[in-house]
């Protein structure tokens, strides 16, 4: 397979094949030269035809919390007091720009997915 754009189903269906028997091949060669220009081929296909939303923030700080085995004390430092992480996992009140600079310093996770609009809840 002559390497270029992926264009269609037919041309990534080739691609992956190509790049799966390619899988093994040792760091330097050829092989994997081609293997890795051929795995960005298929990203950028992929990323065009298949793309993945980013997840919703409060769903993917729960998923950090349930990862990493954080507690909402945890998140105090970043979010502020219970009552405030409470209201943030609660949807009831959204997070600030400060809240998620801090979030995603002290976390280490990408601050882009925390600006991303969600859902709030009506306070009780």
């Amino acid at each position: 397979m002559e390497l270029k754009p992926i264009k269609s189903k037919r041309d990534y269906k080739a691609a992956l094949k190509e790049a799966e028997a390619l899988w093994a091949a040792k760091a330097g060669t050829p092989q994997a030269d081609r293997l890795d220009v051929l795995t960005l081929l298929i990203a950028d296909y992929e990323a065009r035809h298949y793309p993945i939303p980013d997840p919703d923030p409060i769903d993917f700080l729960h998923y950090v919390m349930e990862t990493r085995g954080l507690t909402r004390k945890d998140l105090e430092p970043c979010i502020g007091s219970r009552g405030r992480v409470a209201e943030i996992l609660g949807r009831t009140r959204p997070l600030t720009l400060e809240m998620v600079r801090r979030l995603s310093e002290g976390l280490n996770i990408p601050a882009d997915v925390l600006i991303q609009k969600y859902p709030l809840r009506r306070a009780a």
